[in-house]
């Protein structure tokens, strides 16, 4: 079953591609079949670029890589050293990981 559950969001980020590095501009979220991943459905991620010649990454997760890979990241953005991360980021972040169950 496709669950068209998609989120996009602008992001300021660098991905490299095939071609090389590249400015990342927007990502999307959705939950759906893979295109390579061995499962039925998977979170994938793709990282986009603009301009003349678009680029992409795209990353294939099964649901258990997924929350791991998001518990990772909040972890880091919530205990990183103290002014190399907005403050409201790491508040935000600790307070993400305070409500998610391990």
């Amino acid at each position: 079953m496709c669950t068209y559950l998609t989120d996009t969001l602008a992001v300021r980020a660098s991905a490299k591609g095939p071609q090389g590095w590249f400015a990342a501009e927007r990502a999307t979220v959705y939950f759906d079949h893979p295109v390579h991943l061995g499962d039925e459905h998977s979170l994938n991620v793709d990282l986009l670029g603009a301009g003349a010649l678009p680029a992409r990454v795209g990353l294939e997760l099964d649901a258990s890589s997924a929350l791991a890979l998001a518990r990772a990241v909040l972890s880091t953005l919530a205990t990183a050293p103290d002014g190399l991360v907005p403050s409201v980021v790491a508040e935000q972040a600790r307070a993400l990981l305070a409500g998610v169950p391990a």
